[in-house]
This record gives structure tokens, C-alpha cells and sequence, in this order.
């Protein structure tokens, strides 16, 4: 064979490795409102960056008549590309060939680029669209997926890993987008479960579909196990490529710093009159975050999910922050087991990759009730607690209203190493709200008033103007000053740009056990 022979068959092996499982699957994918494996990749990366790997990788079984169907690339596309400039490993499933099923060969592609981004340290970025294990390779299937779960544990914290629903992801194919920090999802056309409707008619004669189950959006506001919900694929990319915006390469590097426009001395007259005079009136604490961050900046995570706390990225100054903020709009901004789940990973990530958090406070307490209780909101409660002290990297707090209880010391506080802690004026630092604690201190002298409501108004009062006030923390050092509201953006970035060579350390060990 001559070298002009050999470079025409070299063409048309690359050809038919890009066809997938051909035209007529590729028609029924777009059919679904779906893309295939590599035009996901091309709207991904910069254009004529992605660098592909093993596309001539075949599957070795020779069961159930799959010796006859050997398809170049056994179902994903892996390789190395840029997103605005910056290498990102990829794996890409193609359902047009055997519905995306994980093969040996197929697990082997992943783990490959799996094991090239941690010894370069850059992202993992998975766009799952799989029928789960190949049933015809039995456990040698099963074993190909444990190899991929075992590298997202070691990468953990190590260099960011993002997965993106763009399909069905069933059974055991659901562990590894879980051990990842991000998950998007698309609405109508991708969905996780562990167990699939039939099973679940079988075994507990729950009658479900599989959007019901497992659908995008049921996992962004009930389960919590997706970060987004996409309208669509080209949705779904938008959100990825914009949430690497904020976060570095690996936890060896800083995240990336953006030249912005919006002035750093900027004030905001707007945030001196938004938190009520009533205390027991609500607010939305993202006009604060957004009146303070560099304008247009704020990405938030989670959004439908414990909405009573607030969790995402913005740039502060040109530096990514990530943020933690009650919200008084939504359940008085009072801390349960979802949102202290929800704050608690969300500072794991920012600790692991170096990016600074800052903390909005406003919070009544812990949410009290017989299913908080039985559900473990002292453990999942510490979960946030936990984080927090954990952390490293430099911390700030702003207290804007209530800071009670144990809620107080959870969310940041100068206890649990905050750096800068403020607050503004309105700030109500106390054990409890002003009410139930007259009610206490005060028991018998309010059964004893002629008018015991009048009398405990009264006092309740005379506490809050005596305790229910920052002054009390400022004069212990408990908060390092007590700042006007609209001029919280400059006294931040200054704060951050301080602490930028902050260096703190935990005591040498394995790892800690946080409460799980």
C-alpha cells in the first residue's frame, strides 16, 4: 500500500469515526432536540482547539453478535480543548452508538484524560448521555465505572470537575456526576435517577415518569443534586463556560482575575434604606449582593434549591468571591438541614480552589419543628459550622440585621476565624430575638403586670435598644467596625485586597470527619 493509500484509508477511518453510529441515529438525536457527542464540543471550546484522543478505540467483546458492530470511538469523544483560552479535558458520550453505554474501552477513554488533567491540573468537564453499563460486558462494565468514581474521588479538590445532564444518566452512571463539584441539567430532555420508574412501580407501586423522577428540575429544587437547570443544551454551555469565569485552573493556582469597569470606590445610597425598620419585615438579600459586587458579575448556584440561603460567584473589585448570604425574602433567612447542606459544600469548593468568601448575614436562628429535629438538623447544622472553620481561605462577614443564637457563631463569625468581620448600624447581635428573651428573663414579672402585653412591648423595646444593637460585639472585638451600609462595596475590596496574602493552616492530619 502506498503512502497516498495509506493517508486515504488514515481519512477515511476519521470519517467514519466522526459519523457515530451514522446518519440515520444522528437524525434521531437532533429529533430529541439533542446534539451529538462532537457539536456539543465544537459550541464548547474555542474554535480549532479541541485535540482529540483514541478515536479509533474499539470495544473487545465478542458476545451477543457485538464482535460485528465495532464502532470507531465505542461511544465518546475525549480530548483536550480551550474555553476562552484556558485547557479543559474533556469526554463527550455519543448516544447515537450503542445509546452511549460505558464499555471497558469507553471507561478507559475517561479515565485517560481523567489521569492527564490531574497531572496537568487543569478541569474536568463530562457531557453525560448514556443508557448506563454496557449489559452485554457484565461486570466488566461495573468495573469500568468504579474506575472512573475512584479518579473523581482523587481529583477532588484537586482540579474542578463539572458535569453536565445532557441525556439519560441511570443507575450507577449517577455516582460520578455526584462526586463532581458542578451539575447542570436540561430541562425536558436530561434526567438522573438510581432506580428508573419501572423498578420503582415494581418494588414500591409508585406510578412516575421519568421527568417526574429524575427530570432537571426536580433535582434543582428538590434534591438539590443539580446546581442548574438549563432551558437547553446551548443554555446549559452558556452556564458552564460562564461559571469558569470564576474559578482557577487547579488548587494550586489563584482564580482568575477580570479587569472590570465598574469603579472600585463605588457607593450605593440605595443599600443606607433597604433593610425595613420593622425587623420582622422581609428584604431580598441579592439587591445587597448585587449593589455591591462588580456590576453583572453575580452567578448564582442552586437557585431553586433551599432558597432561604443564597450561594455564587461574582467578582469583586476584578477578584472571583464566592458568596454565602441569608435570605431574609424566604423563610425569614432562618438556617434548615437543605440550606446548611447547600452553604456547606459550596464553601468546601471555595476553600479547595482558593477563592475567598464572603458572607451576607441575616439570620433568626435555626428552623425549629419535629421533622428538623428527626431529620438531623444538628448534624447537617454543623455541616455549615464545620465548613466555616475549616476554612482557609481569607473570610469576610457582613452583618446586616440578625445575627442570633447559635446561627450567630455558625455563619462566620470572628469565633470561627472570620478575618474582616462588619456590621452595619441595623445590626441585631443577640442570643435570641428581643421578644423571646424578655419572655424569659422577664417570666414572672410579665404574669405579674397589670397589662402583661403592654409590659412585655415595653420591655421588649428597652432590650432591643440595650442588646439588640452591634455595639455590644464592637466593643468585645467581636466585629471590626461598624460601617454605613453604602459604603460596603470599597470597605470590601479593601478588606479582600488586604488579606490577599493571607496564609492560615489546620492541624496536620489524614482529613477531618465532618459531620455526614
Amino acid at each position: 500500500m502506498s503512502l497516498e493509500e495509506k493517508l486515504n484509508h488514515l481519512e477515511k477511518m476519521r470519517a467514519d469515526a466522526k459519523l457515530g453510529g451514522g446518519e440515520k441515529r444522528i437524525d434521531a438525536q437532533h429529533k430529541k432536540n439533542k446534539l451529538t457527542a462532537r457539536e456539543r464540543i465544537e459550541l464548547l471550546v474555542d474554535p480549532n482547539s479541541f485535540e482529540e484522543f483514541d478515536m479509533f478505540v474499539t470495544h473487545r467483546t465478542s458476545d451477543f453478535g457485538l464482535q460485528d458492530q465495532r464502532i470507531l470511538g465505542d461511544g465518546v469523544v475525549t480530548g483536550c480543548g480551550k474555553i476562552n483560552g484556558r485547557k479543559v479535558y474533556i469526554f463527550s458520550q455519543d448516544f447515537t452508538v450503542f445509546g452511549g453505554s460505558l464499555s471497558e474501552a469507553h471507561a478507559e477513554k475517561i479515565c485517560k484524560i481523567m489521569d492527564m488533567a490531574m497531572k496537568v491540573g487543569a478541569p474536568v468537564i463530562g457531557l453525560n448521555d448514556s443508557g448506563g453499563a454496557r449489559i452485554q460486558e457484565g461486570v466488566v462494565s461495573l468495573g469500568g465505572y468504579a474506575d472512573i468514581f475512584l479518579r473523581n474521588t482523587l481529583a477532588s479538590g484537586v482540579v474542578p470537575q463539572i458535569s453536565v445532564i445532557l441525556g439519560p444518566c441511570a443507575g450507577g452512571a449517577v455516582y460520578s456526576p455526584a462526586i463532581t463539584d458542578f451539575t447542570l441539567m436540561t430541562k425536558g430532555t436530561s434526567y438522573m435517577f438510581v432506580t428508573g420508574p419501572n423498578v420503582v412501580k415494581t418494588v414500591t407501586h409508585e406510578v412516575v415518569t421519568s421527568e417526574e423522577l429524575g427530570g432537571a428540575m426536580v433535582h434543582a429544587s428538590k434534591s438539590g443534586v443539580a446546581h442548574f437547570a438549563c432551558e437547553n443544551e446551548a443554555d446549559a454551555i452558556t452556564k458552564l463556560k460562564r461559571l469558569l469565569q470564576y474559578i482557577p485552573q487547579n488548587n494550586l493556582e489563584d482564580p482568575p482575575f477580570v479587569e472590570g469597569t465598574d469603579p472600585l470606590d463605588r457607593e450605593d445610597e440605595q443599600l443606607n434604606h433597604i433593610v425595613p425598620e420593622n425587623p420582622n419585615q422581609p428584604y431580598d438579600i441579592k439587591d445587597v449582593i448585587t449593589a455591591v459586587v462588580d456590576s453583572g458579575s453575580f452567578l448564582e448556584i442552586h437557585e431553586e434549591f433551599a432558597q432561604n440561603i443564597v450561594v455564587g460567584f461574582a467578582h469583586l473589585g476584578g477578584r472571583s468571591i464566592g458568596i454565602i448570604a441569608n435570605q431574609p425574602a424566604v423563610l425569614a433567612g432562618v438556617l434548615d438541614i437543605n440550606s446548611s447542606i447547600k452553604g456547606a459544600r459550596f464553601i468546601r469548593f471555595c476553600d479547595a480552589f482558593n477563592i475567598p468568601i464572603l458572607t451576607f448575614e441575616d439570620v433568626p436562628g435555626f428552623l425549629p419543628g419535629v421533622d428538623q429535629e428527626h431529620g438531623g438538623i444538628i448534624k447537617n447544622g454543623a455541616k455549615l459550622l464545620y465548613a466555616y472553620c475549616e476554612a482557609t481561605v481569607p473570610k469576610v462577614t457582613v452583618i446586616t440585621r440578625k445575627a442570633y443564637g447559635g446561627a450567630y457563631d455558625v455563619m462566620n463569625s470572628k469565633h470561627v476565624r472570620g478575618d474582616m468581620n462588619y456590621a452595619w448600624p441595623t445590626a441585631e447581635i443577640a442570643v435570641m430575638g428581643p421578644k423571646g428573651a424578655v419572655e424569659i428573663i422577664f417570666k414572672k414579672s410579665i404574669a405579674d403586670a397589670k397589662n402583661p402585653e403592654a409590659e412585655t412591648q415595653k420591655l421588649t423595646d428597652d432590650y432591643r435598644e440595650k442588646f439588640a444593637n452591634p455595639f455590644i460585639a464592637a466593643s468585645r472585638g467581636y466585629l471590626d467596625d461598624v460601617i454605613e451600609p453604602k459604603t460596603t462595596r470599597p470597605r470590601l475590596i479593601r478588606a479582600f485586597e488586604m488579606l490577599e496574602t493571607k496564609k492560615d493552616s489546620n492541624p496536620p492530619k489524614k482529613h477531618g470527619n465532618i459531620p455526614l
